[in-house]
C-alpha cells in the first residue's frame, strides 16, 4: 500500500507585494478539486515551483474551498524567493497535503504567540480563529514594520519587534534595520523577548515559530524555567540562520528531469546531484 503524500496541480491566479520580504500568491483551478482543510489554524502545505522537484513548505493563510492563498517570504536566494519575485502568474505549481501542528488545550484561559516575518501568516490566522474567544496577545518580530502594520487582526493585543529587538506597540515607531543573521530581515531576538513576557495567570497555550537556533533556546526557557507541560506549548524552527546565503552551485531541476526521463530511481537522481555538487566544489576550489 502506498504511503505517498497527496498532490494537487494548482494555477497561480494571483501575485501581491505585501511588503518588500512578503509575496501573496492566490492559487486556484480545477487541481484543488479534491483538496480538504486540516482545520488547523496553523496548518501548512509544502510548494514545488515549476523547474524544481524540492518542496519547500508555507501556512495556509486561507482557504476557501475554491482559491488558496499563500503569503510567501522572499530573501536574495532561493528555490521559491527566484519564482516567486518574478511574474509567476499563470504557472502551474504542486501542492501537497496540508499538515498543522496547533493545539490548544481546551479551558485554556489565554493565548500567546510569538514569530519572526515567517511565522506571520500562522499567527494571523490563529489570531482570527481563536483571538475571539480566549485572550491573545502576539510579538511579532519583523524587518518591514510601515508596511505590515495591519498585516495582524485587532483582535490580538499585538506587539511589534523590530529585527534588533526594538519595541513599537502600534507597529508604526519601531526602526527596522537588515542584514547581521539573514537576509529574512536582521538579527531575531526572539529568545530574549520572551524571557521578558509578563506571563498571564492560569492555564494558557503559548506558540512560537521563526530561526531555530532562537525556538531551541525558547523551548530550553519553556521546559526549564516556566515548567510548562508539552501539552501548553508548541515552538518550531522554520528555518535556519547562516553567516551569509550563498547561491546554490548547482540546479537540481535539469538533473532531476534527466534522471526520470531516463528510468532512475529517486535515491539514484539523488546521488547523481551529490555528485556534481561535488565536482563543482572541487571546480571552485582549483580555479581558487
Amino acid at each position: 500500500m502506498s504511503t505517498r503524500a497527496e498532490q494537487y496541480v494548482a494555477d497561480v491566479l494571483r501575485r501581491e507585494q505585501l511588503s518588500p520580504r512578503l509575496v501573496r500568491l492566490t492559487l486556484g483551478g480545477p487541481g484543488l478539486a479534491g483538496f480538504t482543510s486540516t482545520g488547523i489554524a496553523d496548518e501548512w502545505v509544502g510548494l514545488i515551483v515549476p523547474g524544481q522537484f524540492q518542496s519547500r513548505y508555507y501556512t495556509v493563510r486561507s482557504w476557501d474551498g475554491v482559491e488558496l492563498v499563500l503569503d510567501v517570504v522572499v530573501h536574495d536566494v532561493g528555490l521559491v524567493t527566484e519564482w516567486a519575485s518574478g511574474d509567476c502568474v499563470g504557472d502551474q505549481v504542486t501542492i501537497t497535503e496540508p499538515k498543522g501542528s496547533f493545539a490548544m488545550p481546551e479551558g485554556a484561559s489565554w493565548l500567546l504567540l510569538v514569530g519572526d516575518l515567517t511565522a506571520l501568516p500562522a499567527m494571523a490566522r490563529i489570531a482570527e480563529t481563536h483571538a475571539a474567544a480566549v485572550p491573545t496577545r502576539i510579538w511579532a518580530e519583523v524587518p518591514d514594520l510601515e508596511e505590515l502594520g495591519g498585516y495582524l487582526p485587532e483582535t490580538a493585543d499585538t506587539t511589534w519587534l523590530s529585527s534588533v529587538g526594538e519595541v513599537s506597540r502600534d507597529g508604526r515607531s519601531a526602526t527596522s534595520s537588515t542584514t547581521e543573521g539573514d537576509d529574512r530581515g536582521g538579527t531575531s531576538r526572539l529568545a530574549a523577548a520572551v524571557e521578558q513576557i509578563d506571563w498571564p495567570e492560569g492555564d494558557g497555550y503559548f506558540w512560537m515559530a521563526g530561526e531555530s537556533a532562537q525556538m531551541r533556546a525558547i523551548r530550553k526557557y519553556l521546559m526549564r524555567e516556566r515548567r510548562l507541560p508539552s501539552t501548553a506549548y508548541d515552538v518550531m524552527g522554520y528555518w535556519r540562520a547562516v553567516a551569509a546565503r550563498q547561491p546554490r552551485p548547482v540546479d537540481p531541476g535539469p538533473i532531476w528531469r534527466a534522471g526520470k526521463a531516463a528510468g532512475k530511481s529517486d535515491d539514484q537522481i539523488w546521488a547523481d546531484y551529490d555528485r556534481a555538487s561535488q565536482e563543482q566544489a572541487s571546480q571552485e576550489q582549483v580555479q581558487q
